[in-house]
């Protein structure tokens, strides 16, 4: 049984697991001239509208964590999680 956190975005019917390469996407997203169009397109939704409603949902900590240390951050929140 695996103890790994997974975080979870719904967006409508349909849930985003982030990960590192949806962060990849975003950081890209958020550091380039990206429209929301396109951003559907990357994620596999349907319509800029959804895209919308995904940055709306995601928590802006996640939005700024780096790809690369994704795996180290939801390990430091699940041995929080787990010396409760």
């Amino acid at each position: 049984m695996s103890s790994a956190t997974e975080y979870v975005v719904k967006v409508g019917d349909k849930e985003i697991v982030i990960d590192e390469k949806v962060l990849t996407v975003l950081r890209e997203y958020l550091k380039t001239p990206m429209g929301l169009e396109e951003l559907a397109e990357k994620l596999g939704l349907e319509s800029w509208e959804e895209a919308y409603e995904f940055i709306k949902a995601i928590p802006a900590w996640i939005l700024w964590t780096p790809p690369s240390m994704w795996k180290y951050r939801k390990e430091w929140i699940a041995r929080g999680k787990s010396s409760q």
